[in-house]
């Protein structure tokens, strides 16, 4: 998959949990995210008039970042749930996020993990 897809997917299967989601059009639309969250805080701390100690005492972000997080974080659970889902394990495997550090471990190594090959229990393989 590419990165246009990807993004395209990403906002056409907004609050989409069910399914399965490749590797690639996870890991597509993470870079996606890294590049948009950094480009919005540096529009944060231009609002800020690059005032940095104010930047970081608001907890590194501001207005923008606010109303960013709040548009892509359902479309964000959605694709990790369907790459979940791409591995055989449960949606309700994301929530191993929230167990500090062993979590986001885990959650890392369910991401990377190749898609069960065929059908499973969510559904046809993305890959075919």
């Amino acid at each position: 998959m590419r990165f246009a897809e990807a993004i395209k997917s990403f906002w056409t299967k907004y609050a989409i949990f069910k399914g399965r989601s490749r590797r690639s059009e996870y890991w597509w639309i993470q870079l996606f995210l890294v590049l948009t969250n950094l480009a919005v805080a540096a529009i944060d701390l231009a609002l800020m008039d690059g005032d940095v100690e104010r930047f970081i005492a608001n907890g590194g972000g501001g207005i923008v970042g606010l109303v960013w997080i709040l548009v892509t974080i359902v479309p964000a659970l959605a694709v990790l749930v369907r790459r979940l889902h791409d591995t055989g394990k449960s949606g309700w495997w994301a929530l191993i996020g929230f167990v500090p550090l062993v979590g986001a471990i885990v959650l890392l190594v369910l991401t990377v993990l190749d898609s069960d090959r065929g059908e499973n229990k969510h559904g046809p393989s993305p890959k075919i």
